[in-house]
């Protein structure tokens, strides 16, 4: 039965297995922007840009706080990786109707590149954040794996499929 995909019922994040508490409400998880190199010349009708497989820009999370919270600041140790998991629930809507959950589960691991402590307000939250840079992300839907990014042991997969295999086979 085919289902519809309609919003996250909710999520939760966890830093090295411990829920973080005072989260923000929104999280944005990093762009994939491929790194590219633009190609013209005889035989080529203008130009493309191709892209160097498994290559990506850098890519970064902030991780939004309502206060300034110690857990924010252990972020910064930057001799440290941190490795963050995102838990949430997907709703969808299948073809009679019925509201179904959907698991997904995002693993991102990197360091601390920018914290902000925030703003002060009587009665409001200071919108602290950390800001990482992404070495390496899991996306999960269902318990499947469907992309895999390890910026530092060369692995860019693709539904469980090593998108690199055929490459690092030769060099």
């Amino acid at each position: 039965m085919k289902t519809i995909p309609t919003k996250i019922n909710n999520y939760n994040v966890y830093n090295a297995g411990n829920r973080l508490l005072g989260m923000g409400e929104e999280l944005t998880l990093p762009d994939f922007e491929a790194s590219t190199e633009t190609i013209s010349g005889a035989g080529v009708l203008g130009e493309f840009d191709d892209p160097n497989i498994g290559y990506f820009s850098n890519q970064e999370i902030e991780i939004p706080f309502r206060v300034l919270d110690g857990e924010a600041v252990d972020m910064l140790d930057m001799t440290k990786a941190v490795q963050l998991e995102i838990r949430g629930a997907q709703q969808t809507t299948n073809s009679e109707g019925d509201i179904e959950p959907r698991q997904m589960r995002v693993v991102v691991r990197g360091r601390a590149k920018k914290f902000s402590p925030g703003k002060v307000k009587k009665g409001n939250p200071m919108d602290t954040s950390v800001t990482l840079t992404v070495l390496y992300i899991l996306i999960e839907l269902e318990g499947s794996p469907v992309l895999e990014l390890d910026k530092l042991n060369e692995v860019f997969k693709i539904n469980g499929t090593d998108v690199l295999a055929e490459i690092k086979e030769m060099c």
